[in-house]
């Protein structure tokens, strides 16, 4: 698979689908302690018709690197790579932190962000008293811990016991400083204030039973855009792997608008 070195990093990423088509190429990111896998589904269908990118974050999947202190940073490595590949105008599809970078993308570069995707994503980390206080105790816990309490919350109820504990295990292995590092810039990550300067079309797609980033908080960032459209799945926030057809479904709504 392609790699592309970025300060002491190896970025592995897919870059797929036709080339000569007039739509603007998909980039898909994924959120903390996942992998570019993520995006299978949508991988699958919109490759069939345009083209479609995406990677593995810096420390995440098989990329190398160590943490970054902040969402900044990542969406400096996006650029580098769609610098590296000569994309000019794109459209980010971003889970979770990735729909963070998403955000930061599209307000240090407007004019190359086409449209946008947000999935069960904010623009401000909002804890609950009693939330911020789960959380912190969570850190004190052994590591593996740790990763396995804030993914298996992340899934709605109901969802397989085996799935759940396949994904508990693929995060365990994202490297205990990447994992710590990253949390850390999740929660000092705060562009809400700044949410009225994208003026791209943004589709925010969000999991009813979202504990980790509850819907509320969506909600409370789309009515600060200027040009959201809403729409909420019966999943938790692992939205891509919950409802994977769903998902792809209500992309393919979104971008038809734009044809």
């Amino acid at each position: 698979m392609p790699q592309l070195e970025v300060d002491g990093a190896a970025l592995t990423y897919d870059d797929e689908g036709p080339r000569d088509g007039a739509a603007a190429p998909l980039v898909f990111l994924h959120g903390w302690t996942a992998d570019r896998h993520r995006w299978d589904h949508q991988m699958a269908h919109f490759g069939e018709s345009r083209r479609v990118i995406r990677l593995d974050l810096r420390g995440h999947g098989e990329s190398t690197g160590a943490g970054v202190r902040t969402i900044a940073e990542l969406a400096e490595d996006v650029v580098a790579l769609l610098d590296r590949l000569e994309v000019d105008r794109f459209v980010p599809v971003g889970h979770s932190m990735g729909g963070m970078i998403s955000q930061t993308l599209a307000l240090g570069h407007p004019e190359r962000v086409e449209r946008m995707v947000l999935v069960n994503s904010i623009g401000r980390m909002t804890y609950s008293r009693g939330r911020g206080l789960l959380m912190a105790a969570s850190t004190l816990v052994p590591f593996k811990l740790f990763v396995a309490a804030n993914i298996q919350r992340a899934f709605a109820p109901g969802h397989p016991r085996e799935e759940i504990r396949e994904h508990v295990r693929a995060s365990a292995g994202t490297p205990r400083e990447v994992v710590m590092t990253l949390y850390g810039a999740m929660r000092a990550f705060d562009v809400l204030d700044r949410a009225a300067e994208i003026t791209a079309p943004t589709l925010m797609v969000h999991g009813y039973h979202d504990v980790q980033l509850p819907v509320g908080q969506m909600l409370r960032m789309a009515k600060a855009y200027p040009d959201a459209e809403v729409r909420i799945i019966d999943a938790g926030h692992e939205l891509p792997v919950e409802r994977p057809a769903q998902l792809t479904a209500a992309l393919d709504r979104f971008l038809a608008t734009a044809a």
